[in-house]
């Protein structure tokens, strides 16, 4: 569609994403100079309704963006008061003394959020500082240079044909160029994944590693309810057919977040994450608390877990990366936001120096030392070995050599070095031969949800007569190779029910792709064996709506 003659605007920063990168990056640039013109497209049908997190807030990003946040009326409104983790196996579970955990692991000080309302908050001061905010604009593509460097995005195209074409009632969109983009599209992005590919940016990073996380929002038994209580697991239900871990977080109002984190990297492709998720409130601990409750509100999206491994060079001629557009979640200590806001900090800042500099355009080199040498690579550097001792070792390597390593890193030395993370988790999928199926019980409507009625209670929207976003590199694949050879994993991976394969009397298979319950968490982009999925955008305001995930 580059072709298409499209209005401009300029400005000095252009940042795709509102959420806690990029408004970190907007307000912090207006902090530095209120004259700078500085706009941010969010595809969300507003601030918030993309934003899916645990979440267990570590306030430091605030506390070096917003010093007086609290005054301000942040909604951090429920302290951790609580901190218990457990070793589960399907009819309890051993709990974990806290005193042998590193201090890094400690939560005390920290927050349980709503991540959403969190930036829909910090949304209104950057507007009050003058930061153009335009939710409901899907950017679908770069604008480049003569050099061959970032200008700036494509964004607000609406009413293409379901074919892709141009109609009668498509609006075309505008470009939005900058001095800088910033993008911080949350994990996997489309135009991030571009930059990385074209620029060569992971040429001296090893491959990101993902986790599939999977949430439900629970309005419990007051007389249950635990208000800034923190639970975490390991173990059951995934055991030995995947890493991950479960979180039980005691919110305000009687509400508690609950969900599973499954490690993307397992190898049997018959395993189910979004039924693992639903057995896994069948454990006494947690079925007793959930009972007499009701679910509110269900969403999911994938984490980038390789950590400093992973990290791709954050910046690029014409922008640079943030947040989950470069992967800087703690592993252990399930915690990104406040790095994300790091980030969004330090881009600011560069950006800042480099314009009132008078240059525009290239490379903010500082930028990417400072993300490295500063504090978010000094958290992420301590941690950098228990992803890789998870996925290679297990759970008992990840807590056993994992903490060990962790507590030499905090003394300032690791006798492990740097441990390789080896494969993508597409490569880590093996053929279903070499795997028996696994038989899920069927959920009971109570405790445990299908996938399409769990979908609703995400408020998922897509016009059905757009192009579908979700793009097969090779039609044929699904049906001619991954079926015999994998099962075709999509049918499972998928924690929205998007992907299906459909085989009917005396016809041959098909693979159906219901893009309209996406909630854009981007398994499938990660996870194809074949990677033969590209997750883009779909039009502007579609997808998740999600109240205060």
């Amino acid at each position: 569609m580059s072709e298409i003659e499209r209005e401009s605007m300029e400005y000095d920063v252009v940042i795709v994403g509102a959420g806690p990168a990029g408004l970190s990056s907007a307000i912090r640039l207006k902090q530095l100079d209120a004259d700078l013109n500085v706009v941010v497209l969010e595809k969300g049908s507003e601030v918030g309704a993309h934003i899916l997190s645990g979440a267990v807030l570590d306030p430091a990003g605030l506390d070096a963006l917003i010093p007086d946040w609290k005054e301000k009326g942040a909604p951090l409104n429920v302290p951790v008061k609580s901190d218990a983790f457990y070793m589960l196996g399907e009819a309890g579970g051993i709990r974990i003394p806290n005193f042998p955990m590193p201090p890094l692991m400690n939560n005390h000080g920290n927050y349980i959020v709503s991540m959403g309302n969190v930036c829909r908050w910090m949304a209104e001061q950057a507007e009050e500082l003058g930061v153009e905010i335009f939710p409901g604009m899907a950017c679908s593509e770069l604008v480049y240079g003569e050099n061959g460097e970032v200008r700036g995005v494509v964004a607000g195209v609406f009413g293409l044909e379901e074919d892709g074409s141009i109609g009668e009632n498509t609006e075309p969109g505008m470009e939005l160029l900058g001095k800088y983009v910033f993008l911080s599209e949350g994990v996997r992005g489309s135009l991030s994944k571009e930059v990385i590919e074209k620029f060569q940016l992971d040429a001296d990073s090893e491959p990101q590693k993902y986790g599939l996380g999977m949430k439900e929002i629970w309005e419990i038994d007051p007389d249950k309810h635990k208000e800034g209580a923190v639970f975490h697991s390991l173990g059951w239900p995934l055991g030995k057919n995947a890493a991950g871990g479960s979180f039980v977080y005691h919110a305000e109002n009687n509400q508690v977040f609950i969900g599973l984190v499954t490690a993307l990297n397992y190898q049997n492709p018959h395993l189910y994450p979004y039924m693992e998720f639903q057995r896994f409130k069948h454990h006494p601990m947690i079925a007793k608390l959930l009972e007499g409750g009701k679910r509110v509100a269900y969403g999911a999206r994938a984490i980038a877990q390789g950590g400093w491994q992973s990290m791709p060079k954050a910046c690029f001629p014409g922008g640079a990366l943030l947040g989950c557009s470069v992967g800087l979640v703690n592993v252990p200590r399930i915690k990104g936001n406040h790095n994300a806001m790091l980030s969004g900090i330090a881009a600011a800042e560069a950006a800042f120096a480099a314009i009132g500099a008078g240059r525009a355009s290239d490379e903010l080199t500082e930028y990417n030392t400072a993300l490295r040498e500063g504090p978010v690579g000094r958290d992420l550097y301590k941690v950098r070995n228990v992803k890789p001792f998870q996925s290679n070792n297990g759970v008992l390597g990840a807590l056993g050599l994992g903490g060990f390593d962790m507590w030499t890193n905090t003394l300032g030395f690791s006798i492990f070095g740097t441990k390789s993370h080896g494969k993508s988790d597409a490569d880590a999928t093996q053929k279903a031969a070499r795997w028996n199926p696994i038989d899920y019980p069927k959920p009971d409507g109570k405790l445990s949800f299908d996938r399409l009625t769990n979908v609703s209670y995400s408020f998922t929207n897509h016009e059905e007569s757009q192009p579908a976003h979700l793009k097969l590199k090779d039609p044929s694949i699904p049906i001619a190779v991954n079926l015999p050879e994998y099962a075709e994993p999509a049918q499972r991976y998928c924690p929205a029910g998007v992907y299906e394969v459909v085989e009917e009397d005396g016809k041959d298979p098909r693979f159906i792709i219901n893009f309209q319950n996406c909630v854009h968490c981007k398994t499938c982009d990660i996870k194809d064996p074949s990677q033969n999925i590209h997750w883009t955008v779909p039009q502007g305001g579609d997808g998740p709506n999600y109240p205060n995930m």
